[in-house]
């Protein structure tokens, strides 16, 4: 069995190719039986998030399997492989047990050390579970990976200074307007970064804020906590004119907002500038929107220059980070290592034993039935002597045929430590009766 991790995010592939390969958590279950049907993946977990998709896989060992999870992607994703292959990237067993706890603790996201990753990543493990019966190693991976990311959170200053998509989005909107106590903001979802927008903007005393959401009960609730005002999901159109920005984020898979929207918001503005920040992923605002004059629209890629300039103290913490994350990382493999070659330590004790219970029955029906004794027991101890040392000394002239040298050397030695080859020396000439 090996652990393999996979998939895209916002370094190797662009917004387009992300939101083809976004899975809302109502389709895991689905995308996971077509999985199985087409590989031999036993179990899995899938991360699907505005930055990145990944998949954290255990997986039979066998050839070709990277080959067969490109044509799965590519056939329930819609994509065409030249595409995804560019873009892919591959980690296995402990390459990917150190991806998923960096992952985790922040260190692979596109704000150093945001929290909402961990949140994302222990949702996703959850939603996983009750579809199939996950592997040992794998459950034992995420469980492990949450507990390194308190680790460097608690440890490190990899959390300090806070900045976030919402603090970046309306760092673009004071950038853009000179004051935002002269602006009205729409802000379209009402979910957690929705919330943290309205929190930024609440602080910077914006003129008017709207909410819309398609549940309105939780527009409500938002809005309440920041005198909003709120409308229906479906007045957004006909509403679309009143704000100077309009900040998206929602889980929708079709655009919320499209262009011929826009061109009707201009001509009740009378052509005054509108600004659109969208940071959902597939996008709430069709690309071609920022192409209308007048008109400027910012996706979560656009976003990444604002973050940069206030990382410079997450940036600090980082090599500390790291060195946690590889002290964790080489303390796991060690426990897998050592469970894995418990369960191969209690298979060949087993094995032995069955061996020789069998052979002992033999020989005991051998006695009872009259055959000579001393024969017999000579005869029982032969047999199981060839069944235990066949395959080390297989392996052992195998090494030799081979060149092999370090191979060799070490079955050599286990031979010597084991006490056979001393007493092969000091062993009696006596042989058993004909």
């Amino acid at each position: 069995m090996t652990l393999l991790a996979l998939g895209v995010n916002h370094k190797t592939a662009a917004v387009a190719l992300r939101e083809k390969m976004s899975f809302l958590p109502d389709s895991f279950e689905q995308a996971f039986h077509h999985l199985i049907q087409t590989t031999l993946v036993k179990s899995g977990v899938f991360l699907s998030t505005c930055n990145r998709t990944e998949f954290y896989l255990s997986a039979q060992n066998q050839s070709g399997l990277e080959k067969k999870l490109i044509q799965w992607l590519c056939e329930y994703c819609h994509l065409k492989p030249e595409e995804l292959i560019k873009s892919l990237y591959w980690y296995y067993d402990d390459q990917a047990v150190e991806h998923l706890m960096r992952v985790a603790s922040g260190l692979d996201s596109l704000i150093l050390g945001e929290p909402q990753i961990l949140g994302q990543i222990k949702k996703a493990f959850t939603q996983s579970q009750p579809h199939q019966i996950m592997c040992r190693d794998l459950k034992r991976l995420f469980q492990k990976s949450f507990s390194v990311a308190k680790r460097v959170r608690t440890e490190t200053d990899i959390g300090v200074h806070a900045v976030s998509f919402a603090f970046a989005a309306c760092s673009l909107a004071r950038q853009i307007f000179e004051s935002l106590s002269e602006v009205t903001v729409l802000l379209i979802g009402a979910g957690e970064t929705i919330e943290l927008m309205a929190r930024h903007l609440f602080k910077h005393k914006v003129k008017r804020l709207i909410i819309a959401n398609r549940t309105f009960e939780n527009a409500l609730c938002l809005g309440n906590d920041f005198g909003a005002d709120v409308i229906r999901f479906e007045e957004i159109p006909s509403r679309l004119y009143e704000a100077d920005i309009t900040m998206s984020s929602t889980a929708s898979q079709l655009p919320v907002i499209d262009k011929n929207m826009i061109k009707q918001a201009l001509k009740k503005r009378r052509n005054q500038p509108m600004l659109f920040i969208d940071i959902a992923v597939p996008r709430d605002i069709e690309p071609e929107v920022g192409h209308v004059p007048n008109v400027y629209l910012y996706n979560i890629d656009d976003l990444q220059s604002i973050i940069e300039r206030h990382l410079s103290h997450r940036k600090r913490a980082v090599f500390k980070a790291e060195s946690i994350i590889k002290e964790e990382s080489l303390n796991f493999i060690s426990w897998v290592r050592s469970q894995s070659s418990s369960e191969m330590i209690r298979e060949y004790r087993s094995k032995a034993d069955q061996i020789r219970i069998a052979l002992t029955e033999k020989a005991l029906a051998a006695i009872k039935k009259g055959d000579n004794l001393e024969k017999t027991l000579y005869a029982l101890t032969h047999k199981l002597t060839n069944q235990l040392i066949h395959a080390p000394t297989s392996s052992l002239k195998k090494a030799a045929l081979d060149g092999d040298i370090e191979r060799f050397k070490f079955l050599h030695e286990s031979l010597e430590h084991s006490g056979l080859l001393h007493f092969k020396k000091q062993s009696t000439k006596k042989r058993h009766p004909n």
